[in-house]
């Protein structure tokens, strides 16, 4: 597939171009043996086939990916039945994956050994029998639900793909179903975009017993309507991570930033970036929220297959791995898989 030479259509998926991923510069692995537990993957077939067989391709190529978490991307949902069960399909297809996984590859990757569905939560305490459900079709996998809340009036940003409008984390009845979750021992994925983070902040302060997982290193855009504007941005992303980070039931994925921060159009490049190059682009993002959150509070993300629009995966942590490189040992440790243990309650 040749490169498009429009400039890409930030916010939108399409398939990787596994012509374009070819040229990437070789460079080696960078701490092979540190473990990592990948906590933000999705599978598909719709946008480019991306199931366990290119999982796995992924995972092994190099670095000691130990296992992933699946998140929620309306694979597989079922076509019949009630509207708020239709996800079930999702949860019960990933943890088959998970299933062949574990019985025909023993000893690679654990994949899926975590798994984030939906659920509307708008339903308020009348959610837990499709909790109940999402639990029993996961059959020992499902951790929790992602309730993707980014949202913009200009229609060229994308927004959420489940339909949430604006103030989706500050209604009452979103509340009450996330009380519900909590109470059921399962997580919240939550994302917004940097110019909700109040939102954010408001409903972490208003359920405090629930375990928030803020997605994609608080989600700065840097097209459509931000295009040119990185300073004010970054500003406003900064401004706000203090007031998140003070909510400590509140931890950061980090990563995620390749489609949504528009930092260069890969589309233009004859080659992906190296590591080294995209550490330089999302080392001012990231740094902040370790050392706000700190490392026990921060995980590492691939945002598989989105972000292999514009790099590799061996590419994509090695710059992880490059931005943490003055970590200790302890800090490494959390940020690559043990934040990761304790969120999703991994074994």
């Amino acid at each position: 597939m040749n490169a498009n030479p429009q400039p890409t259509a930030y916010g939108r998926i399409f398939p990787p171009r596994a012509d374009w991923l070819a040229r990437a510069p070789a460079e080696p692995i960078i701490e092979p043996e540190l473990p990592i537990i990948d906590t933000h993957h999705h599978v598909w077939r719709d946008r480019g086939r991306y199931m366990l067989e290119e999982v796995l391709a992924d995972t092994g190529s190099g670095h000691n990916v130990v296992a992933t978490v699946f998140i929620d991307c309306r694979f597989h949902y079922r076509r019949e039945g009630p509207a708020e069960l239709r996800s079930v399909g999702e949860v019960d297809a990933v943890a088959g994956l998970a299933e062949q996984c574990e019985a025909e590859h023993p000893g690679k990757t654990r994949v899926a050994q975590g798994i984030v569905g939906y659920a509307d939560l708008t339903m308020g305490d009348r959610v837990e029998p499709v909790l109940a459900a999402l639990t029993a079709a996961g059959r020992g996998r499902f951790r929790g639900v992602r309730n993707s809340a980014g949202c913009h009036e200009d229609p060229v940003i994308g927004n959420n793909h489940h339909g949430a409008g604006p103030g989706h984390y500050l209604r009452a009845d979103f509340r009450a179903g996330v009380n519900r979750l909590s109470a059921m021992g399962l997580s919240l994925d939550a994302l917004v975009y940097h110019h909700q983070h109040a939102d954010l902040v408001d409903l972490a302060r208003a359920c405090p017993d629930a375990n928030v997982i803020m997605n994609h290193t608080g989600m700065p855009l840097g097209y459509g309507p931000f295009a040119g504007k990185e300073r004010e941005v970054y500003a406003e992303w900064r401004a706000k991570l203090p007031d998140i980070a003070a909510c400590q039931n509140v931890s950061m994925k980090l990563g995620g930033l390749m489609m949504r921060l528009a930092a260069y159009d890969y589309n233009q490049l004859a080659a992906p970036p190296s590591s080294e190059e995209l550490a330089a682009y999302w080392r001012p993002y990231i740094e902040p929220c370790i050392e706000l959150f700190g490392a026990k509070r921060c995980t590492f993300e691939s945002n598989f297959p989105v972000d292999k629009m514009g790099i590799g995966y061996a590419a994509l942590w090695n710059a992880f791995k490059r931005i943490a490189a003055n970590a200790s040992t302890d800090e490494k440790a959390a940020l690559f898989s043990g934040t990761a243990r304790r969120v999703y309650r991994l074994n």
